[in-house]
């Protein structure tokens, strides 16, 4: 999956600054290298460089690159890691046609096969060059016409513009699942995947839809749809360069949240069977002999990973019926862990490069353990030591607040659940359909929750105002949720946050529990439906303000509680993917009320990478 800056150009002006200014202002995306492509004095010239972009600027320094149409690229490294050959724009045979692409193209290996068949020779490791030979192969002289033949050869997501030196005059675009949009400004033309890397020239844009090919020439834009011409609307962008950055929204948080439905398409993208009945992660080379030995489960990981891998221990011990440990990454090496050949120790970090779990990763390797890693960062050190690496492909995050990555470690734990489930034979077929077809709603329901519940967890939020104390509680997976729910608040508002198992209560806790004091009680899971509210009621009687999440359609809740989040209906199982969600929401917005700094609170970093 690369999702990460696209930037296109045709007019008056020389490309290849347009180019770079393009790109600059899109590294707040992240990246691990760059390229451009433009037409010069007839030919296609090529440039690109491992690294940040003042790497790629110096291949560049002392060739003039006099051409005016040209493509540019930041990537965030999937398929193969950073290198100056899997960096993009990627060519064709003859070097005369260049590509750009953000997304995953699903059936690439089945691609490849067929054009090397076809005597295609590939250069590098990635699945967007399947799209330059598949140009070359059907260009018939009408650049239009191939992309079209292109895309429809293709599965998967991408938002890819394609440059041919045969045509040095025109660009084409094509755009599914991933965001791309059209520039139009005086007498020059644009396309880029995010208004930033545009905003210094125009602020007129088309947005292209899912299915539409857009053709740039000097005289103007064409959009197509299934062959057919399509009238786009031109909208004024009014936001000034810092908020174009953020899409518009005042935080990157609350930009990473709204990215959720997105980042859960991706990581289940080309991994769920056409027809319901498994998971493909070809990533993962486990034999079904080392699967069938795996006596014990460690799963290993810090802050929000962590609380990733507690979902993971429900999930897996009952799905799997093996026994599964959970370890503070910090931890792991110092209590002489049992870990030994029949374990499988399954490493949880963003970032890839935390240094605490990391020294874990390699105390399991060196006591025989097989290691999988659930990483969003190809190349990272944690990805290179794994024996096997599960991507997230989440996409870069910029908020330190962690919501996207938590997400999609949580999808990628299911994944590997039920592909372990299914060559262990522990999982009914009926039961492996019916979670991968509740897995695929996920992203829509996701979407459902960002769009009914804002308004009433922004006002819910206010509470936090005249609070400086709140409390968690949930059991089972619930109370796995509540963990992270009470992170996420303490971590950017600064309110102290608790999270309990709710039979823990009355061992203690109940003490602090006071008149108004804010609880979020989780209560998902019906098997303990009745016991969670019974610790409700506990709560409720020391006159706490107790705030329920429950499914729609649970109307026994609103018996128990001051007020209700309603999360869209799913599997139990599935329900922590749902839960987060607001849990995020209620957190940014009470950092917002409480005049917090959202993206980077005080005494944290993104990645951790000292003991």
């Amino acid at each position: 999956m690369i999702v990460c800056g696209i930037v296109g150009y045709i007019g008056t002006r020389l490309a290849v600054p347009v180019l770079l200014e393009g790109l600059k202002k899109l590294e707040y995306r992240g990246y691990d290298s760059a390229g451009i492509a433009v037409i010069e004095d007839g030919e296609l010239v090529l440039n690109r460089s491992v690294g940040k972009l003042h790497m790629l600027e110096g291949k560049i320094n002392g060739d003039a690159h006099q051409g005016h149409v040209g493509i540019g690229h930041t990537r965030w490294a999937t398929h193969g890691r950073p290198s100056d050959r899997n960096s993009h724009p990627h060519t064709d045979c003859t070097g005369k046609i260049a590509v750009v692409h953000n997304g995953i193209i699903e059936n690439f290996l089945e691609l490849k096969e067929w054009l090397e068949e076809n005597g295609h020779v590939f250069q590098s490791e990635t699945d967007t060059e399947v799209l330059p030979h598949l140009v070359e192969h059907f260009h018939q002289g009408d650049l239009l016409r191939a992309v079209e033949q292109m895309v429809s050869k293709v599965r998967g997501s991408y938002a890819t513009v394609v440059l041919s030196e045969d045509h040095p005059g025109t660009l084409v675009a094509a755009r599914k699942d991933n965001p791309l949009i059209v520039g139009l400004g005086e007498g020059e033309y644009f396309f880029a995947s995010d208004i930033p890397a545009i905003i210094n020239y125009t602020r007129k844009i088309m947005v292209l839809e899912d299915g539409e090919i857009a053709v740039l020439t000097a005289e103007g834009v064409k959009v197509y749809k299934n062959g057919s011409p399509v009238e786009k609307e031109i909208q004024l962008i009014t936001w000034d360069t810092k908020a174009a950055e953020k899409g518009g929204y005042p935080h990157f948080m609350i930009k990473e949240i709204n990215e959720q439905p997105r980042a859960l398409r991706d990581i289940l993208t080309g991994r769920i069977a056409p027809d319901f009945s498994g998971v493909d992660l070809q990533e993962v080379s486990l034999t079904a002999e080392q699967i069938k030995n795996i006596r014990k489960i460690a799963v290993v990981a810090c802050g929000t990973a962590y609380h990733a891998g507690i979902v993971g221990k429900y999930v897996m011990e009952k799905m799997l019926r093996i026994p599964v440990e959970v370890d503070i990454a910090s931890e792991f090496r110092y209590r002489n862990p049992l870990i030994d050949a029949h374990t499988l120790t399954v490493i949880i970090s963003q970032s890839g490069e935390t240094a605490d779990t990391l020294a874990a990763l390699k105390e399991a390797k060196a006591r025989g353990s097989r290691v999988v890693a659930i990483t969003n960062v190809v190349g990272s050190s944690i990805a290179r030591e794994a024996h096997d690496v599960v991507y997230t492909w989440a996409g870069p995050e910029i908020a330190v607040a962690s919501t996207k990555a938590y997400i999609t470690q949580l999808l990628g734990i299911y994944l590997l659940t039920l592909f372990l489930g299914k060559e262990l034979g522990r999982i009914p077929a009926g039961e492996m359909t019916d979670i991968l077809h509740h897995l695929y709603q996920l992203p829509k329901q996701a979407q459902d929750i960002l769009d009914h519940l804002n308004e009433q967890l922004n006002k819910m939020a206010e509470i936090f105002n005249q609070w400086e104390d709140t409390f968690f509680v949930g059991r089972g997976l619930d109370y796995a949720v509540a963990l992270e729910g009470s992170l996420k608040l303490k971590e950017i508002s600064y309110v102290h946050a608790e999270a309990y198992a709710a039979g823990e209560l009355k061992h203690g806790t109940l003490a602090l529990i006071v008149k108004d004091v804010p609880v979020l009680a989780l209560c998902t899971q019906p098997d303990v439906f009745e016991k969670t509210v019974s610790n409700i009621k506990e709560i409720k009687a020391r006159e706490a303000h107790v705030i329920g999440v429950a499914f729609e359609g649970n109307k026994e809740i609103g018996k128990s509680v001051d007020e209700v989040i309603y999360i869209p209906e799913t599997l139990p199982l599935l329900a922590p993917v749902l839960t987060v969600i607001p849990l995020q929401m209620l957190a940014y917005y009470a950092s917002v009320h409480r005049g917090c700094d959202v993206d980077q609170p005080r005494n944290l970093a993104k990645s951790v990478t000292v003991e």
